[in-house]
């Protein structure tokens, strides 16, 4: 799909916006740690949530199957010891595990090693002219804004973002994440932000395995062949979190597909995780987690927001760590669906999942994910966070958060 490339935005406003932009990237660096605020309102519909519980890890190693799911996994015939040792890589459509309530995550010690993680491919969501021309409220296709490199090292410039990595019937797979608040747990949180699309397969698909989070990866910046001569903490500063938790919406479930379909506009994710190692939470581990806004304005009261993530399809390797700032405008895919922000952005797959921020009060919040972007690479659009996003968040905070 080809977007204009030409700015509907007078010049003056693009100063301003320019302004603005600066003023996001200083304070997601300054402000990481004491986020907050909110303004205006969403009225996104309200989707059904989709809370899901996983195995957790026993202290010899061992998958360790809560009660209730280790009943379930045994109606569809497996074993967690087997799935530990590689049943896990058994794809058959009966072996997918599809509903909320079926999620599970063993933990495998291990299994996620830095030339692993280097070799995972990008989750992409692209969409189609017909997708995405003439439906419901849209305005004009932005200008293409080349993505900038993020700081190094990263735990000091975006120390909330990260990969969540993940595996999938085409292999080893690769997304971006965002550690937030949880607001029922100060100071604690376990809860990463991501699309629904790196968790899950939509419709007709099931729940992605070995999903991990993997904060300030490759924190220094570092190039492929240096990154193959550095040591583990190089490339994973702060550890690999798996998710024993995972919430995305019912509609991402029932109509997710592979250009977002009609649940694009639900293709957000809440993971709650726990470090292979250690006691602390993410939180407290890597000193930054984001507020949620689930009241941000419609996309053109907005000056500007920011996407951050890890690109990884050519031109980019998802080594390092990306940023693009725009004044958002308006996408609609459908009447019947939310609008969802765009903004211009080179970032290619991989940045799936990536957080969206904007200033509110001084501070920074998130306030959507990447979810989609066109063939040629000159958007991205995510989804706005309503009711439906808020409930889901509340419950896995209330539910899972503090564990």
């Amino acid at each position: 799909m080809r977007s204009p490339r030409t700015s509907q935005t007078p010049r003056r406003a693009r100063r301003r916006t320019a302004l603005a932009a600066t003023g996001l990237a200083a304070a997601l660096t300054l402000t990481a740690t004491a986020c907050g605020g909110s303004d205006s309102d969403d009225a996104s519909g309200t989707p059904s949530t989709a809370a899901s519980r996983n195995a957790g890890s026993g202290g010899d190693g061992k998958a360790k199957i809560p009660a209730g799911l280790a009943d379930k996994l045994k109606e569809h015939g497996i074993d967690a010891d087997t799935w530990r040792d590689g049943g896990w890589k058994n794809w058959d459509k009966d072996k997918w595990l599809s509903a909320a309530k079926d999620f599970v995550n063993p933990v495998i010690k291990g299994l996620w090693k830095p030339e692993r993680m280097k070799s995972a491919k990008e989750a992409n969501k692209t969409v189609t002219t017909q997708d995405a021309a003439g439906q419901g409220v849209s305005d004009p296709a932005p200008r293409a804004v080349p993505a900038q490199a993020e700081k190094t090292p990263y735990h000091q410039h975006a120390a909330p973002v990260g990969k969540v990595f993940f595996d999938s019937p085409q292999g080893a797979m690769v997304c971006s994440g965002t550690v937030v608040k949880d607001v029922n747990h100060p100071g604690r949180s376990n809860l990463v932000w991501t699309a629904g699309h790196c968790v899950h397969a939509g419709q007709g698909g099931g729940w992605y395995r070995n999903i991990a989070f993997v904060p300030a990866y490759n924190d220094l910046g570092r190039s492929a062949d240096q990154l193959s001569q550095a040591a583990p903490a190089e490339v994973a500063p702060y550890g690999a979190w798996w998710a024993d938790w995972a919430s995305t919406s019912g509609q991402w479930i029932q109509g997710g597909s592979e250009t977002g379909g009609a649940g694009a506009t639900y293709d957000y994710a809440v993971l709650h995780v726990k470090p292979e190692a250690g006691t602390k939470s993410l939180e407290e581990t890597v000193g930054a987690a984001l507020d949620v806004d689930f009241s941000a304005p419609q996309a053109p009261q907005v000056a500007t927001m920011g996407a951050w993530g890890y690109p990884a399809a050519p031109p980019y390797s998802g080594l390092r760590m990306f940023r693009c700032l725009d004044r958002p405008g308006r996408l609609s895919l459908s009447p019947s669906l939310p609008t969802m922000y765009r903004i211009g952005c080179t970032m290619t797959g991989g940045s799936s999942g990536g957080g969206w921020f904007r200033v509110a009060g001084g501070k920074t919040v998130l306030v959507s994910n990447t979810s989609i972007g066109p063939s040629d690479n000159t958007w991205l659009a995510g989804p706005q966070l309503g009711r439906g996003a808020e409930a889901l968040y509340q419950n896995m905070s209330r539910t899972y958060g503090g564990r």
